[in-house]
This record gives C-alpha cells, structure tokens and sequence, in this order.
C-alpha cells in the first residue's frame, strides 16, 4: 500500500439546523470577526444575532463576484482595520474563497501576488491564517475543507491558486438548510461540480486509499441526490446527500489532486468569467470519454481505467457498466439539467488555442491520470463549444 498523508478542516460539523452551533463555536475564542459574505439573506441574519448574542463585534465584507486579486486585497484592507482576530465566510465558493484568502493574508506581509502560483511569485505561506469559519450556502465546491483559494488575475486573463496547508478552516459548519433557496440552475452547476471532484480525484495521479473511499461514497450520493434537488428544492434527503458530496469532494481533491477538467476551468474562467461550477460539469463527461479513450489505446493494465468502470457501476447502479457508461451516464446528467455550452459565455474556435496553452500549465492539469495531446485537449473544447 502506498504512503499518504490526510488533513482537512481542524473541525467539522454537519448537519440540519447546525448553524445554531455556531455561537458555542465563537463563544469566548473570538474578539473582532470580518464577515465575508454575498447577496442578503436570511442565514446573514441568524449569523449577526448569533454574533451580537456572543457579544462578538463585527464588520461586514459584501461581495457579489468571483474573487479577484482586487477584491482580496480590499478584504485584507479591511481585516487588518478592524483589527480582526477571525474571518467568517457565508456563501457559495467564491466567498469561501474570499474569505480563505483574507484569513490567509492577514497574517502573512506582503501582496496577494507574492504568494499566488502561476502569475506570482507562488511564495509560501509561513504564518497561521486568522481563525476561519468557513459556513457553505451551496453544494459543490467544497471549500469548506480545502486548503487554497482560486483567484482570478483579471490582467492574465486566468484563475489560479492561493495555495497553503495553513489555509485550512479552522471550522467548517455545513447545515443543509441553507441550501434550499438554490435555484435549479445553481443546484446543477454546483452539483456537477461536486461530482468533478469526486471523479477526479478518484482517477488522479495522487488517489490513495482514504481519498478512494470518499469518493466512492461521495459519487453514490450524488447519483441518487443531484436531480432530485434541481427538480425539488425542498427535497430535504436530496439537500442533504448533495452537502455530503460537495464536503466529501473537497476532501478529496485537498488530499490528493484534479485533473484536465479542473485544469481548463482555471483559465477560462479567467478568459470569460464564466461560473466554474458551469464550466466543469459541461466539461467533465468529454474529458471522461476523452481519457478513456485514451487509456484504452495506450499500453494496458492503467489503473484508471478500471476506475472508470467502477465511477460507471456507482453511477448506473448496474454492476456490469463498462467505463463509457459513465461518461455517457454524466451527459445525459448534462442535457437534462440544461448546462450551457462554452460559447453562452463567449468563446470562439479562436480562443482555443490559448486555452489549451494555460491549461497545459495549469497545476489541477497535473493531475490528470494520463497525458493528452493538444489535440485531444483542443478535441474536447471543440465538442464543448
């Protein structure tokens, strides 16, 4: 067996109505809390009377986009004016996030560039992060257990990394509930998310045996979870297997790696701005035929692609799929939960090339269980289009 090593958030609480335990969480530990957070709502209100209750003093970071290096270093402003010894972050992936990389950096001297990879200077963290409460509204990113955040540079036109096992929530609290409002077109992207970064992890370079048991799990639940939610929100069970996926998958992908889905979504992303939830689950089924198909052709006896034909036997349920099924199984996920094509958001055969330029430079790339050429990389934008 091989060697591993596994972290994830220094604690975790799961479960419906659990945001109430957030008072006994913050209760004589934290003094001045930065609350980074999205659009108004109801679970902003329970957290500010959860707060005040604790006596907790508080200010509010509002945010209604994915994280630039801009929008991080304002946060950071703001941190560090408040004097604040803790950072909340509510909300979807890209407040998470955000607030990940505030907790973060308001430790550490210097610019968000100085520690970001690819388009920085990709520095390592040597400080603690600020105490971090990482509180998902959706399901699918999971980074509520992960230890980077992504950040678009919008002068280099890509996302990337801010990357640290000192990143690592110090609590993340994940209550299903607040994750009911979802509408179906964020219910479908972000689960289809999840479901990349359980695959993808499942099939990496890096899997190892307590990453493959997350996976296996997470991957049944999104299989009888994600279209009963997008088809009813209020679907309590559905809610609740689609939170354990999303948190299992950002396990996951913390303790062993992504692959080329994850590896395109960074830089077009950055190209379109584009929702990378949206951008994974159009891309994940071409990316599964394409590395069967290219594990198939090339010398035998891969373990991935046994993996594949086991991601085909948990999705179907049928114990004799073979690995094209599962792909086959995720597109038609796809048409049916109506996730748009690359060029909704804009892109054009021209842009290809780029694309497939970052994405080889990509880290999440790395992973991929095998090498594709350029054009199987360029065959997969192409059918994604």
């Amino acid at each position: 067996m091989s060697s591993f090593e596994f972290t994830t958030a220094n604690k975790i609480i799961f479960g419906g109505g659990k945001l109430n335990e957030l008072a006994e969480q913050v209760r004589r530990r934290v003094r001045r809390l930065l609350l980074v957070r999205g659009h108004e709502s109801d679970a902003v209100g329970r957290i500010r009377e959860l707060l005040s209750a604790q006596e907790v003093q508080f200010t509010e970071f509002e945010m209604h986009s994915e994280p630039t290096v801009d929008l991080v270093r304002e946060g950071m402003r703001i941190a560090g004016d408040f004097d604040c010894d803790a950072v909340i972050g509510l909300g979807g992936g890209s407040v998470l996030d955000t607030g990940k990389a505030i907790a973060a950096l308001a430790t550490n001297p210097g610019d968000v560039l100085d520690y970001l990879e690819v388009v920085g200077k990709g520095q390592a963290l040597v400080e603690a992060s600020l105490r971090y409460i990482a509180i998902p509204t959706t399901a699918g990113t999971g980074s509520e257990v992960t230890r980077n955040a992504v950040i678009e540079a919008p002068e280099d036109r890509v996302k990337v990394s801010l990357r640290s096992p000192l990143m690592l929530p110090w609590l993340a609290l994940v209550d299903p509930e607040l994750t009911y409002s979802m509408p179906p077109e964020v219910t479908a992207a972000s689960g289809l998310d999840a479901l990349t970064q359980l695959i993808e992890p499942f099939v990496s370079v890096k899997a190892n045996p307590m990453t493959d048991a997350i996976c296996r799990e997470g991957i049944r639940h999104v299989a009888l979870s994600l279209r009963r939610a997008y088809e009813n929100g209020a679907d309590k069970s559905a809610r609740e297997g689609m939170s354990l996926a999303s948190l299992f998958g950002g396990m996951a992908l913390a303790n062993a790696t992504l692959g080329a889905v994850h590896g395109f979504a960074g830089p077009l992303g950055g190209m379109f701005h584009a929702p990378h939830g949206a951008l994974c689950a159009r891309l994940l089924p071409l990316v599964m035929e394409t590395n069967i198909r290219a594990l198939e052709a090339r010398p035998p006896g891969h373990p991935a692609l046994d993996r594949y034909v086991e991601i085909a036997q948990i999705l179907t349920g049928d114990r004799n799929a073979r690995a094209f099924e599962g792909a086959g199984w995720v597109s038609y996920l796809v048409r049916k939960l109506e996730i748009p094509a690359l060029s909704d958001y804009g892109m054009q055969p021209d842009d290809i090339a780029e694309a497939v330029e970052k994405t080889l430079k990509a880290n999440s790339y790395r992973g991929n269980p095998i090498p594709l050429s350029e054009e199987e990389l360029r065959g997969i934008l192409e059918r994604a289009l």
